[in-house]
């Protein structure tokens, strides 16, 4: 019994493919304007590209529906901000400000002179400086506290004592009556045994500016000021001095667009230059150079009109959809080189309709294959959690139904225009009948550059390439042998033993400096933050979420067990926390209250936040009841981005083992974190979801189910094998990375189902005979469309930004292990399957269709 043919749909599209052929080859000057015309009209909504940019870090590269956002709405709600009391711990957004961190040129101590006092006249220039004529300086614009604007408290100690800069200690220290925290401002600490320090390598000066409504616009204005003042790097002779701000992140986001489009510029002109190099042929009538031109040209028209279509109706334009054209670039050069392929095997005797007809029925019927996959793949991504990935994945479906809809129109109006040319045995430069045969009558010259139109008189179609003989009469028949089966089938059980041993050892996270260019001040900010400051991490609040006795001895001795839990974590500081708790009990015996009865314990709240005004920024008190309150640890020791990973994953731990209370943490840090829980479930969903559609499509347009199956299997193939080599190459899973694996596994499918389409369709009776007929026709047009795209985005490789980068190496690695498994994997384990499926039956029961 053989395997039940599912072609129920694949029959009556490839006859309607095919008149549609003969349509394009009889009338090709209609489908050759129409699409110009519509993508001059489209075109225009370019002019709405500057609106529609929309590249905010949070709203774009976060979970819409994130925990931490729903904990920041309960923050804003139960503890709102008093502007006239700053403390950078209880912000629950970052708000703006400005930052600098100086190392020392000379010597490894920054607190030793010439370097303090460099840092000390920087700081004045900063609080001096005036913007927007002279009416803006830094203490109109300040974050204030009692009535002065906050200042760094180091600058403040060394100032009001000379000897105080030998005697500092750390991480605390005592500043008059107040114990100030250095972690933040100093690093690089050496201490001896009594925490005195010896030296530090570096020290970090904040300047917060006001939150209130209405200070926006001159915030802006001070934030430009610091950065032209900090460009200037004059009057620094013995420190080294980077800066940041709270528009530098999203500056350098904005700025990925302003990259993209040279390097989009460039990856085309690679492009276009391989193709017409792999399409230049001896023969000057048979040559396919304008051919690879307008193949290249259709992809890029697909990407003008679906992008202009989409500005048009006002979808946000965000950075990663910059990826998207040359993701539409390969798959344009694949279905050139298959539709190229396909006409060189027609008669070239025969009308240019017949032709067309011919070359309709069989490439594009696989190209629908991969494109309706790729299109339904894309829109199903619109579902994602994050925002980015629904802008990208709207574009990248419009332009590959573009794309589609162009290389069956425009392109392949082209085609038969050549066609014609072709038939009138024209010159592909001059357009001038030449003759067929050399002349003898005519000069050496002559005869090489004004002859052609040969073709194979016993076949009747174009001669074939030497790399297309290679495929059938070398590569083809070596690879079927049992011996180089066997060895395939060893290779490739390493592969995946490889891939899989490589998937558990990905890393997660992103850097912030991987979100800017390399030689920016984002980053060499950020690099030495993780270098000198990672002792001390960010300040996380522990949120008590509902009304709790706290006047109940129990119930409070409950809840300070949860927090002690907290700090026997091994990132978090066990000595360094603030609970307002803590001191109203001791408020409380240095009063002698009794705050087990709760009227002595809420009627006293009043007169002790009077004492202390920040605590009541920390407890929520409406009537007599306190509805929420919060406390705060200190973190230590994070120094890479997967660590922050864990330290959420601990403290979510500790929150869901705590029984007293109910607990929530937070920081306006994990806002951002809260893409490492999304980004393997959604990167594991968006593969399965892929491999389905993959499946359902395959069923419905491959005629055979196992063949549809095994081309399903090889997307899980390559997607096991991208991920393995990720963590070899060093790429981290992030939803940068995310975004462009999802991207790039779903090309992958292309390589697949082309081979898998063209080897059940022979009409070869043997399946070693199906493989090497499979490999002869797809073969090289697979080598073409891997190499020209590998080469296009190659560019990228040399680009400032890591997105650009990690684009090149997702995408290089998914081509590469695409194309091993298109011309190595796939024909061995299809032959295996078929010659195993297929004993016993009669060749007249195989399937009849037409061959490539």
């Amino acid at each position: 019994m053989g395997v039940r043919r599912t072609d129920c749909l694949s029959r009556p599209l490839s006859n309607l493919f095919e008149k549609l052929g003969s349509a394009v080859g009889t009338c090709p000057f209609y489908f050759f304007i129409i699409p110009i015309l519509i993508t001059a009209s489209l075109g225009g909504g370019f002019f709405f590209l500057k609106d529609r940019e929309d590249n905010d870090l949070e709203r774009q590269f976060t979970p819409k529906k994130g925990p931490s956002k729903a904990t920041r709405a309960f923050v804003r709600e139960n503890f709102p901000y008093n502007a006239s009391m700053f403390s950078e711990e209880r912000l629950y957004d970052r708000g703006d400000f400005a930052s600098i961190i100086a190392v020392p040129r000379n010597s490894n101590n920054i607190l030793e002179s010439p370097a303090l006092e460099d840092v000390v006249r920087l700081n004045e220039k900063i609080l001096n400086m005036t913007v927007d004529n002279r009416r803006l300086g830094f203490s109109q614009v300040c974050a204030k506290a009692g009535g002065e604007c906050v200042s760094n408290v180091i600058l403040d100690i060394i100032s009001s004592n000379e000897s105080s800069r030998t005697s500092l200690t750390y991480p605390e220290h005592r500043h008059g009556s107040d114990l100030v925290f250095l972690g933040y401002t100093l690093g690089g600490v050496l201490t001896d045994a009594n925490g005195t320090i010896q030296r530090a390598q570096a020290v970090k000066l904040y300047y917060y500016l006001s939150s209130q409504e209405g200070a926006a616009e001159a915030s802006e204005l001070w934030l430009r000021g610091f950065k032209a003042l900090l460009a200037d790097e004059t009057d620094r002779k013995h420190i080294d001095v980077s800066y940041y701000t709270s528009k530098s992140k999203q500056e350098e986001i904005d700025s990925h667009t302003v990259d993209g489009f040279p390097l989009f510029l460039i990856t085309y002109a690679c492009a276009i230059s391989f193709s017409v190099i792999s399409c230049l042929r001896s023969d000057h009538v048979r040559n396919k150079m304008w051919v690879a031109v307008f193949g290249v040209l259709s992809a890029g028209l697909a990407v003008v009109s679906s992008f202009g279509l989409l500005l048009y109706i006002g979808v946000p334009f965000v950075i990663t959809v910059a990826n998207s054209p040359f993701l539409i670039l390969g798959i344009g050069l694949n279905n050139m080189f298959i539709m190229v392929s396909d006409w060189q095997h027609t008669h070239v005797n025969d009308p240019v309709p017949k032709r067309m007809a011919h070359t309709y029925k069989e490439a594009v019927m696989s190209i629908t294959i991969t494109a309706l996959t790729d299109v339904l793949k894309f829109f199903i991504g619109v579902m994602s959690d994050f925002p980015s990935v629904q802008s990208f994945c709207l574009y990248t479906a419009t332009s590959i139904i573009f794309c589609y809809v162009y290389t069956i129109t425009f392109f392949g109006a082209f085609m038969a225009l050549n066609g014609r040319r072709e038939a009138s045995n024209r010159h592909w430069l001059t357009c001038m009948k030449i003759p067929s045969e050399k002349s003898i009558n005519q000069t050496e010259m002559y005869n090489i550059c004004c002859v052609g139109g040969y073709y194979d008189e016993l076949t009747g179609a174009e001669k074939k390439q030497p790399a297309s003989n290679f495929f059938k009469k070398y590569y083809g028949p070596c690879l079927m042998k049992p011996w180089v089966k066997g060895a395939v089938v060893i290779v490739y059980l390493a592969y995946l033993a490889t891939s899989v041993f490589g998937c558990f050892h990905i890393k997660q996270g992103i850097e912030l400096y991987d979100l800017a260019a390399d030689n920016s001040h984002v980053t060499r900010f950020n690099i030495k933050d993780r270098k000198y400051f990672y002792d001390y991490g960010p300040s996380i609040m522990v949120i008590v979420k509902g009304e709790l006795a706290y006047w109940d001895e129990a119930k409070r001795s409950q809840l300070q067990a949860c927090l002690e839990d907290f700090k026997e974590l091994r990132f978090v500081d066990r000595d360094i926390y603030t609970s307002w708790l803590d001191s109203y009990l001791s408020y409380g015996q240095e009063k002698h209250l009794n705050l087990d009865d709760k009227e002595v314990f809420l009627s006293n709240l009043p007169p002790f936040f009077e004492l202390y005004p920040l605590f009541k920024q920390d407890v929520n008190l409406t009537g007599d009841a306190i509805h929420a309150s919060r406390f705060f640890i200190q973190t230590v020791n994070i120094t890479k981005a997967s660590e922050e990973i864990e330290v959420l994953k601990s403290l979510k731990h500790i929150v869901g083992r705590c029984k007293a209370a109910s607990l929530l943490v937070y920081n306006h840090e994990f806002i951002y974190f809260d893409q490492y829980d999304v980004v393997v479930k959604s990167t594991i969903k968006n593969v399965g979801v892929i491999m389905a559609v993959m499946l359902v499509v395959s069923l419905l347009l491959i005629p055979n189910p196992v063949c549809s199956l095994l081309v399903t299997c090889s997307i899980g193939s390559v997607t096991v094998g991208v991920n393995g080599c990720m963590a070899l190459w060093d790429i981290s899973l992030d939803s940068i990375s995310m975004i462009i694996f999802t991207v790039c596994i779903g090309f992958t499918v292309d390589f697949s189902a082309h081979m898998s389409y063209v080897f059940v369709s022979s009409d070869k009776a043997q399946p070693n005979d199906r493989a090497v007929d499979a490999l002869s026709s797809l073969g090289y047009p697979i080598l073409q469309g891997t190499l020209s795209t590998i080469l296009g985005v190659s560019v990228l490789a040399t680009s400032e930004f890591h997105t650009f980068r990690t684009f090149f190496k997702i995408f290089f690695l998914v081509m590469f292990i695409g194309m091993v498994h298109g011309i190595i994997f796939m024909p061995v384990f299809l032959t295996l399957y078929r010659r195993s499926s297929e004993k016993g039956k009669t060749p007249e029961e195989d399937i009849k269709a037409t061959k490539f």
